[in-house]
């Protein structure tokens, strides 16, 4: 199979895996009992108020006629209305998805500039007291539950210390005092872009404890990979002929070693990204993030059908084409996978 073919057939496969996660999500969401309708029309609805909105939402149309009304909109474009806000879907996870994104990005920077670099120590430093030392905080990262994690650094760092926020994404007093113009959605390259530099400095802040706690996983993931790549990768011959050749170790290790030993690497980063995106939602409750992950805990709490199925589509298209860029990657960078 050629590599276009390849791509082809894996987007073909994408959009089966999507619809299939939408039809299980749709019809599991009404069969749980629940009146939208009462929500739709608010505090203290008349009979005839809800009635009304029953038929404007399809909600007495036969379970496959909703659907297929539903899988229409979809097909326009249109992810429907948002029975909790009025608004509609698209417009709500338009700025919620941004604020989970710039999130996501943070954390696995951090993951990245950490988890790297101490795997390759790890390695290099083999059964020492350093390689000891990360390897538990590369197993505690992947095993400590976020929402522990995420309470214990706000004790720490907000109530004992007081040196970082609680909670949200940047304080009201700072953006009533210097407004933000938002272009991208992306507080901290919007505040770059206009020089508003207390928005920035203040949504800098509220990132750092929650972009800690999600990049707890991708470090021990990283960390661990790159800890078993460059122990394998430095028993080569190769290595031993640089060794030989009185090359400086950092070259060596970092050049010659990680160059070699960093492509598994980037395929757990990829991975990692996709379970980070998923991660977030517990985190953003946590920290009380205005992202996809509160956004979709409050649209199932008022059984927001269209926002929680909106939610739905986003999370599993991302994951999706995560792996899949993922895959071909791999795919580039390995020559002895075959289509």
């Amino acid at each position: 199979m050629k590599f276009r073919e390849y791509v082809i057939y894996r987007l073909v496969l994408a959009v089966f895996v999507i619809v299939g996660v939408v039809t299980v999500v749709f019809f599991i969401s009404r069969v749980i009992p629940s009146d939208p309708a009462a929500l739709w029309v608010g505090a203290h609805p008349t009979p005839e108020a809800i009635e009304k909105a029953r038929e404007q939402l399809h909600l007495n149309d036969p379970l496959l006629k909703q659907f297929g009304y539903y899988l229409w909109s979809l097909l326009h474009g249109d992810l429907g209305v948002s029975i909790r806000t009025h608004n509609p879907v698209a417009e709500d996870l338009k700025s919620a998805f941004t604020a989970t994104f710039e999130l996501i990005l943070v954390a696995e920077f951090l993951a990245i500039i950490v988890g790297i670099p101490l795997g390759v120590y790890s390695a290099v430093k083999k059964d020492s007291w350093l390689d000891n030392l990360s390897r538990i905080f590369a197993i505690s990262g992947v095993s400590l539950p976020a929402f522990w994690f995420g309470i214990v650094l706000q004790l720490i760092f907000f109530k004992h210390l007081g040196l970082l926020p609680l909670a949200s994404r940047v304080d009201t007093v700072v953006m009533l005092e210097h407004p933000l113009h938002v272009i991208t959605g992306f507080y901290l390259l919007d505040s770059l872009i206009t020089g508003n530099f207390p928005v920035f400095v203040n949504a800098l802040k509220h990132l750092i404890l929650p972009a800690i706690t999600l990049a707890m996983y991708p470090v021990g993931l990283i960390t661990r990979q790159v800890r078993s790549m460059m122990i394998e990768v430095l028993n080569e011959n190769y290595i031993r002929t640089a060794w030989a050749y009185g090359l400086p170790p950092k070259k060596i290790y970092f050049k010659y070693a990680l160059k070699n030993a960093i492509a598994p690497a980037l395929i757990t980063v990829g991975l990692s990204f996709a379970y980070t995106l998923i991660g977030a939602f517990l985190v953003e409750l946590i920290f009380n993030w205005p992202g996809l992950g509160r956004y979709a805990a409050y649209a199932i709490m008022s059984m927001d059908y269209p926002a929680v199925l909106g939610v739905t589509i986003i999370a599993a298209t991302a994951y999706v084409f995560i792996n899949l860029i993922v895959d071909l990657i791999q795919v580039r960078l390995d020559p002895r996978i075959k289509l």
